[in-house]
């Protein structure tokens, strides 16, 4: 089988049979079971390398290795040797406090970092020797044939060989919010971006409508999103600006500590103390010199500002990063998918000439019963045990005529589409037609200045009236 590594194969570049031949599959029947496990043991496991979690020992370990701790623990040593047994007590009850709040946050989010690794083990619908069956993610190989359906996450880098009304939102990768549509064609530049090659389908990425079958081009590290993570895990660990702070303060205080008691060393023989007492004395004042407090006064303050955190369902890993964000002045960014929960909401409607937030009156009356028609019947949004699945604007649309008791089951129980005209960018609309009785009842939704010039009315609570389409286009535009 030749090599499946997209850095050598161009896979959008070429037809859906140099696919098929390169990587010695036929479509409808898929691979046998046999070649599976030859190409499994060959390119391994479907999955991201994992970082190398720390154990328990490994993270209790860690909080002995700041700089303030070290000093401290250096100082209670110290204080051993002088007989101070209340100071020993003092700060190794402070070095403990301090390392058993970090250890308990950082160990408590490695094991719900792990916990959520293993819920996010997805499954494929995979066609082999013929037939249809679920297989775990991480055993699909170079070659396999994948089914797709609305809801799915990619498993796998694919190649598309089948597209129907497929749209896949692919922000993950590119930052992009809305779904691309997809297909099936041959594309002429080798070097296309991500984001344009609209006969793939990428791992990690949402299917939000229709469905596809695809052939696994990459798998596992060699995928486009195991790039990415190959680049993450090159890159070295840095402290946190507190821990750089910390750092920084607790090596001046020791500088500084060091210089006085051996100022006050050295004056203390030139007055001619005994050398043995003025080094006990010196040693004593470091000691009283160092802040033993400070590493636990920080810690905790961290402590609480994770469990705040946590609240609000984020999670810390460590708990310096708590305060990282706190430096943060400027975010710059040109891609709000990746930085949002890329939901959207129905704020206002513009009916009648009047702007309002929620329908006016009764649903079932005119224009409200056609309106919230429209957003339910003219919609290729999918609801399914409480969840509403789709692109982000048809979510929108239909969880508004939700809010107003219409719901999409029953209305197209009454109402069952017959044809549509799918969206384009270059018609900027959606049209869908629909049974009425022994007639037909047709929706349309889109771009203002693409849907008013096939419109000559309105309708309002008193009936038909003519349509102002300049004051619809400025309401738009407001």
């Amino acid at each position: 089988m030749t090599t499946n590594d997209p850095m050598t194969v161009a896979w959008h570049v070429r037809s859906v049979e140099d696919v098929c031949r390169l990587l010695e599959v036929d479509p409808g029947t898929g691979l046998s079971s046999g070649v599976a496990a030859q190409r499994l043991a060959a390119h391994g496991p479907n999955a991201l390398a994992a970082a190398h979690r720390r154990g328990a020992l490994r993270v209790l370990l860690a909080q002995f290795t700041d700089f303030m701790v070290v000093v401290l623990l250096a100082a209670a040593v110290v204080a051993g040797f002088l007989g101070e047994p209340q100071d020993i007590i003092a700060i190794v009850a402070i070095v403990v406090l301090n390392a058993a709040l970090g250890f308990a946050q950082e160990y408590r989010a490695e094991r719900a970092m792990a916990a959520l690794t293993a819920l996010a083990v997805p499954h494929a619908r995979v066609r082999r020797n013929a037939a249809v069956r679920p297989l775990p993610a991480p055993e699909l190989v170079p070659g396999d044939v994948v089914l797709l359906e609305a809801g799915n996450l990619v498993p796998a880098d694919l190649r598309l060989v089948e597209a129907a009304g497929l749209r896949i939102e692919e922000a993950v990768l590119t930052g992009e919010s809305h779904p691309v549509h997809k297909r099936t064609a041959a594309l002429a530049e080798p070097d296309l971006p991500l984001g344009d090659r609209s006969n793939m389908a990428y791992q990690g990425t949402l299917v939000t409508y229709g469905r596809a079958v695809g052939i696994v081009i990459a798998t596992g590290m060699t995928t486009e999103l195991g790039r990415i993570a190959g680049l993450l895990g090159a890159v070295p660990a840095a402290k946190t600006p507190l821990q750089q702070r910390l750092t920084q303060l607790g090596a001046r205080l020791t500088i500084a500590i060091i210089v006085l008691c051996a100022v006050m060393f050295g004056f203390g023989l030139l007055r001619g103390e005994d050398p043995g007492f003025m080094f006990l004395t010196a040693l004593s004042l470091a000691i009283a010199g160092m802040p033993e407090a400070l590493p636990a006064v920080v810690t905790i303050s961290l402590a609480l500002g994770a469990r705040r955190m946590a609240r609000r369902n984020a999670l810390v890993r460590r708990l310096p990063a708590v305060e990282t964000l706190g430096s943060v002045t400027f975010i710059c960014a040109d891609k709000t998918g990746t930085l949002t929960e890329n939901r959207m909401a129905v704020a206002a409607y513009f009916v009648s000439d009047r702007r309002v937030t929620e329908p006016v009156g009764s649903a079932d009356e005119e224009p409200w019963a056609l309106l919230l028609a429209a957003l339910v019947l003219c919609n290729d949004a999918a609801q399914s045990d409480g969840r509403t699945q789709g692109d982000p604007t048809e979510v929108a649309l239909l969880l508004a005529a939700a809010r107003a008791g219409r719901g999409k089951a029953a209305l197209e129980a009454r109402h069952p589409r017959r044809g549509e005209i799918p969206f384009s960018s270059e018609r900027a609309r959606m049209t869908t037609l629909h049974r009425d009785g022994d007639g037909v009842l047709v929706f349309t939704k889109g771009a203002p200045e693409q849907v008013l010039p096939a419109c000559g009315e309105r309708l309002t609570a008193t009936g038909r009236e003519p349509l102002d389409r300049e004051a619809v286009l400025a309401a738009a535009a407001d």
